[in-house]
């Protein structure tokens, strides 16, 4: 049987400051093909290109990555300031419509960093604009300098709920993540349900109540060496499988409801 097929969210980026592209790094389709064992296909983050159910129909399951732009604050109610920085509102029209068409169809995705903060989003829920700020909070953000090694490296502790779906893929309650973002979930949506925490409070976790499919995202970025990492490992092994499952079972009842 062919592999299951993942679209990878992409981010709008400028190659020598002019020639625009599509673009997500290969950390992500590393993951995908060698740990999750699909076809890691990009998708642009242009909805004039395809439709969410165009995207849902060629797609076994969707990963939303990180990237440097961050979810526009009118997509929660909010006014845009300085402190919420760059936006990319084309991403945002096609990756918050995917998180909805998903959690629907029961279809699996995996959102990462911003796609952790676009899966609150997209259920309603709200963003700080930087996490740093808040009092008794660590700073989160990537390390301006250094090697990819460095800025990429584990640096802090997650606890998930006891029984809840992250124990179950990790086989543990606590484990130790990178940290490479700025904002974080102010206000959960009405089915988020955090299920991962920092040691400082911040919401590192999340799944959604109710999805009939694999809904997850985390705040770190499980991409890096995922094939090596202990945490990174199992969870995109999890995600591969929920892709299998949905390319033999997920299409077939959404065919036969019609």
């Amino acid at each position: 049987m062919a592999r299951p097929v993942i679209g990878i969210v992409g981010n709008f980026f400028l190659i020598n400051d002019r020639y625009a592209t599509h673009s997500a790094g290969r950390m992500n389709s590393d993951a995908i093909a060698e740990v999750s064992d699909c076809i890691p296909l990009i998708i642009p983050s242009d909805p004039r290109l395809a439709s969410v159910e165009e995207l849902l129909e060629v797609c076994d399951g969707i990963l939303l990555t990180g990237g440097r732009a961050n979810v526009h604050p009118e997509e929660y109610g909010e006014e845009p300031t300085e402190a919420h920085g760059t936006f990319d509102r084309e991403r945002d029209a096609v990756a918050l419509s995917l998180v909805r068409g998903c959690v629907a169809r029961g279809q699996p995705f995996l959102g990462v960093c911003r796609g952790f903060q676009e899966v609150n989003v997209a259920m309603g829920g709200s963003l700080y604009p930087e996490i740093r700020d808040l009092p008794g909070r660590m700073n989160h953000r990537m390390p301006p300098e250094g090697t990819l090694e460095e800025q990429f490296a584990i640096r802090h502790r997650v606890t998930v709920g006891e029984g809840g779906p992250f124990h179950r893929i990790f086989g543990a309650t606590e484990v130790m993540t990178n940290t490479l973002h700025g904002q974080g979930i102010k206000a959960p949506g009405p089915r988020v349900v955090i299920d991962g925490h920092a040691d400082d409070g911040t919401p590192e976790a999340l799944f959604i109540e109710g999805a009939p499919g694999f809904a997850l995202a985390v705040q770190w970025h499980p991409e890096w060496q995922a094939a090596m990492d202990p945490v990174s490992q199992p969870l995109f092994r999890a995600f591969g499988d929920a892709a299998r499952a949905w390319a033999g079972r997920g299409r077939e009842t959404l065919r036969a409801a019609g």
